[in-house]
């Protein structure tokens, strides 16, 4: 077995996992204020945009290392 394509394989999953916990680090609970002065204050999630654009990165990355690394084992 070679192994630059098992280190492919290795980074695509390190990627994959970096980029789940960048997705959940994005979400956040608030609370709204009631836009009546009668009505009750509703909770909301809040999303940073930063964190999904790094997970959305992370995914591109660990994609193209998991079609590199199934590549190159199949070519063997």
């Amino acid at each position: 077995m070679k192994l630059r394509p098992v280190v492919e394989l290795v980074l695509a999953a390190l990627a994959l996992v970096g980029c789940v916990l960048s997705w959940l680090t994005a979400r956040s609970a608030a609370v709204a204020a009631p836009v009546i002065p009668s009505e009750p204050s509703m909770p909301t999630v809040t999303y940073d945009a930063s964190f999904i654009v790094l997970a959305m990165l992370l995914l591109t990355v660990a994609a193209v290392f998991a079609v590199l690394g199934i590549a190159g084992l199949r070519r063997r």
